[in-house]
């Protein structure tokens, strides 16, 4: 083990792995997808059902993840054919992660720009003193410009490169260790001053009540989208991770962990949103995307009016959440891409973190300009942030979970798939049996059903 820890491409410690892991999983979905779409779906009942299949549709997947890259080793590419048995023609779903990791860091990084720049404007007090309409304008402004969104975009991807550039130890690793537990903080203390507000416990009561009467079919499937695309599997970037994971990592408990982290921040994420929008009257918790970037500025201005020097630490403090949840993230965006330059192609890891950044940085312009110069731009009817976002949500993480299943549940040898679990016999599984039916049968069942509800095809049935 001594000599395993000591490997520079593999995580020194435990608790490393468990962070960068739960970093790559805990991005902006927590904060902005999560609660949208508690809100939309109705609150309590919903987070139920979203826990249920956290635990027997996303969890067993990124364990699966977890088992191929580990097994591979050395990186993605190898590891389905090594794992199959040498059958080299599964070996091109080693190169799904190198694709995702582009088309995905391209315009996530633009919308981390967003929250770069509004943590900027928190830090000079930017939001003080404006309406409703202003911020809506602003936003607009911002989003649709040239240059600025495009400036905050790249700053975002090099300090991601920086971190990647630095390797695996001193770079992923150290900077889980530092971002998490700086995440939490910012977390908690944004939850005690939204607990703090006046009509908070509307904002409980919605969050922890549960109203049965609300679960319809369509919350049932959005509540497994949304366990689903919240662990961020089927992308290839825990399968990434899982090359450094060490052999005496227990990937079901250890994987229960990173779940646990992801559903704990998303959960807290709702305790800190819904109890202010609820203090603001007229204000719903189904706001959307512009719930971050519209609604809540104004929220904290409003609700601390009286008390300009805490709206303004409110308002910093969880723009920072923002940057460090998109960090976590973007890192193992990058690091799916460079990782491949850099395994295979035997490119010096800092310089396959900068080719991979530099095409990232274009790309992303690109995303960037389709909110604005190039909003008429269109392809199969989307601008290229769309088309990015449908490809990556719509299409490769559906498929790729689905294959990862089909890949692990019938095409590996049941003693590999037992071993790799099992850490070779040395720790007791007595959840094995129960999570080979899950991988065989009920995971692909689901992902199937996310895979049509995202694409609209039971609205169209309907």
């Amino acid at each position: 083990m001594g000599k395993e820890a000591s490997n520079k491409n593999v995580f020194a410690s435990k608790v490393g792995a468990i962070l960068a892991a739960a970093g790559s999983a805990v991005g902006l979905g927590n904060v902005w997808r999560f609660p949208t779409e508690t809100g939309t779906n109705g609150g309590a009942a919903f987070i139920l059902i979203y826990i249920l299949f956290m635990l027997l549709l996303a969890m067993p997947i990124m364990v699966a993840e977890f088992a191929i890259g580990r097994h591979g080793g050395r990186d993605v590419t190898h590891a389905f054919e090594k794992m199959s048995g040498g059958r080299r023609g599964w070996r091109w779903m080693g190169l799904m992660p190198v694709v995702s990791g582009f088309l995905v860091l391209s315009y996530y990084a633009v919308v981390a720009g967003w929250t770069l720049y509004y943590t900027y404007e928190a830090l000079i007090d930017g939001f003080s003193g404006k309406t409703p309409e202003t911020f809506t304008n602003d936003f607009v402004t911002f989003s649709s410009d040239s240059l600025m969104p495009v400036f905050w975009m790249a700053l975002v991807i090099v300090l991601t490169c920086g971190i990647v550039a630095l390797g695996v130890q001193r770079g992923i690793e150290r900077g889980a260790k530092i971002m998490m537990p700086l995440l939490f903080l910012f977390i908690l203390v944004l939850v005690g001053c939204s607990l703090s507000l006046p009509d908070a416990g509307k904002g409980l009561t919605f969050l922890f009540k549960p109203d049965f009467s609300k679960v319809t079919s369509s919350v049932i499937l959005n509540a497994m989208g949304q366990a689903f695309f919240s662990l961020s599997v089927g992308l290839g970037c825990l399968c990434t991770y899982a090359c450094y994971f060490r052999k005496d990592i227990d990937l079901m408990k250890d994987g229960f962990s990173v779940a646990a982290i992801d559903t704990l921040v998303a959960l807290l994420s709702g305790l800190i949103i819904f109890p202010a929008v609820y203090s603001i009257q007229g204000l719903q918790p189904d706001a959307g995307p512009s719930l971050v970037f519209i609604t809540l500025p104004n929220v904290f201005q409003q609700v601390f009016g009286n008390l300009p020097w805490l709206a303004y630490l409110f308002s910093l403090i969880f723009y920072l959440l923002l940057v460090m949840a998109a960090l976590t993230s973007s890192i193992s965006m990058l690091e799916m891409s460079a990782a491949y330059f850099h395994t295979n192609l035997r490119i010096p890891r800092p310089l396959a973190a900068v080719l991979v950044s530099v095409v990232c940085m274009l790309l992303g312009t690109f995303c960037s300009w389709s909110f604005g110069d190039w909003k008429d731009v269109t392809l199969f009817g989307m601008g290229l942030f769309d088309l990015f976002d449908f490809l990556v949500a719509k299409l490769i993480m559906p498929v790729g979970g689905f294959l990862m299943c089909i890949f692990l549940g019938w095409v590996v040898d049941e003693k590999v798939l037992r071993a790799e679990l099992t850490n070779h016999g040395t720790i007791k599984s007595p959840l094995y049996p129960v999570y080979r039916f899950i991988i065989r049968y009920f995971a692909p069942l689901c992902i199937f059903l996310i895979f049509a509800n995202e694409l609209g095809l039971f609205n169209l049935w309907k």
